[in-house]
């Protein structure tokens, strides 16, 4: 944060926005935000069938090719907080868009026209780089600039947005589009919001910080991208809050794989009941990922984390799947609340966002870019772990050891203490102080 933002006098009157945690002058690049995950989340629910009938052959083709694209969103997220640190965040969100779009045309108006496997696999894949590093470099950008005092409701915001967009309203768009346009045309308006976003983000928002290095001067280039990764063992609590935000979402991408099939088929809810429960449950994420990020600015962020995260998702994931095991079909409505109850519980991570970067105030970027590795890595650790051990010990305890680390991950976010100077000014800092340092700061 610069001299500016911890010298600059407090407002005499707070305004709407400021109450509300949203920094005025990021504003814009939330919506652009909220634009580019609708238009990244509208695929979701078809993508692999649709890849299975323009080329893929079969299911095996279209995993094959979506794993290639969550390869590059695992690097990309890595990428976008040592990127960032190295070159403004800005101009790493300029060159997300940029990738997102361009092979996002070759994947549709190329690979799919002519439907060739292997230039899906390239395109769709290098595609994958894009949004990670537009949207998690904007999340470096709103860690960097956002008033301390009020940088877990800014998060929480940052979240809103995100998830409103991915899965839930692109989702949405989807369903009213496809029977009108097609899959193929529902991705080329997919593209339009997209594009629409990544502009409004980019150009909107004129905040200074994210415009510039967040490395000291001489810090050299590759040492910058090293630095994030040498930042694990320099600052050990940075790597224990990067390792916990992978359990975070490692049970999340997990259920996806197992239930299903025993939600739709074994209980017997069928697809739309399951489906519907999904839905409820990420809508409640999405609530509660607000309220999460205004809470913890009062709580504390490891507070919130720890009680409301970890403790929260080890025992409401198990209940997840017990409940409606125990109690079968008649009973919907259990399934529903224990739904809500997970997602509000996923809620309670939001401010591992900002806590972890604080623990690194001379390296946010490298600490952001270590916990974005381990947001990316869960999307393969979670169904790995339900491919090697779902036959061998089945269901329930499978979803016992994803309980346990969750309760492993309280551990963790336990030794994720802020320093104490760090702690106090966190605790004492007064909430519009750095409202005005934003608003001064804007052009």
């Amino acid at each position: 944060m610069s001299t500016l933002a911890r010298t600059s006098p407090a407002p005499s009157g707070k305004t709407f926005l400021s109450r509300l945690g949203l920094p005025k002058a990021l504003l814009l690049g939330y919506l652009g935000l909220l634009l580019f995950m609708i238009g990244d989340g509208v695929e979701a629910g078809f993508i692999a069938p649709f890849l299975v009938d323009n080329g893929a052959g079969n299911e095996t083709g279209a995993a094959n090719i979506i794993t290639v694209y969550g390869i590059a969103v695992m690097f990309a997220s890595w990428l976008s907080g040592a990127l960032s640190q190295l070159w403004g965040p800005r101009r790493v969100m300029v060159i997300g868009l940029a990738i997102w779009l361009l092979f996002d045309v070759a994947f549709l108006a190329v690979a799919v026209s002519s439907a060739s496997y292997e230039l899906m696999l390239i395109t769709y894949g290098i595609r994958g780089f894009g949004y990670p590093l537009f949207a998690y470099s904007f999340l470096v950008w709103v860690t960097a600039a956002a008033p301390r005092a009020r940088l877990g409701a800014a998060v929480g915001w940052y979240y809103f947005a995100f998830t409103g967009g991915l899965p839930t309203l692109g989702a949405l768009v989807a369903s009213f589009s496809t029977p009108v346009l097609g899959h193929l045309g529902t991705l080329w308006l997919s593209l339009a919001i997209l594009a629409a976003g990544g502009i409004i983000a980019i150009l909107g928002v004129r905040e200074r910080t994210g415009s510039k290095s967040l490395a000291p001067e001489e810090v050299k280039p590759l040492k910058s991208l090293l630095s994030s990764v040498s930042l694990a063992w320099q600052r050990p609590k940075v790597g224990l809050g990067a390792l916990a935000r992978m359990i975070n979402s490692t049970p999340q991408f997990g259920l996806f794989v197992f239930f299903p099939t025993i939600f739709a088929d074994q209980i017997g809810f069928g697809e739309g009941a399951w489906l519907q429960l999904v839905a409820i449950m990420f809508g409640s994420c999405i609530l509660f990922n607000l309220l999460s990020g205004i809470v913890s600015d009062k709580l504390g962020w490891r507070n919130t984390v720890f009680w409301f995260g970890s403790i929260g998702c080890a025992i409401t994931f198990p209940l997840l799947y017990f409940v409606p095991v125990m109690l079968g079909k008649d009973y919907y409505w259990a399934a529903l609340v224990d739904g809500i109850l997970y997602g509000m519980s996923l809620a309670g991570w939001v401010p591992i966002s900002a806590l972890v970067p604080s623990m690194a105030p001379e390296n946010k970027g490298g600490a952001m870019a270590l916990l974005n590795l381990g947001a990316g890595a869960s999307a393969f650790v979670g169904p790995a772990l339900v491919g090697l051990l779902l036959v061998p010990i089945g269901p329930a305890n499978l979803v016992l050891v994803f309980s346990g680390l969750y309760l492993f991950s309280a551990l963790l976010v336990h030794f994720c203490k802020l320093p104490e100077d760090q702690e106090q000014h966190h605790e004492t800092l007064e909430a519009d102080e750095g409202t005005a340092a934003l608003a001064t700061n804007a052009v």
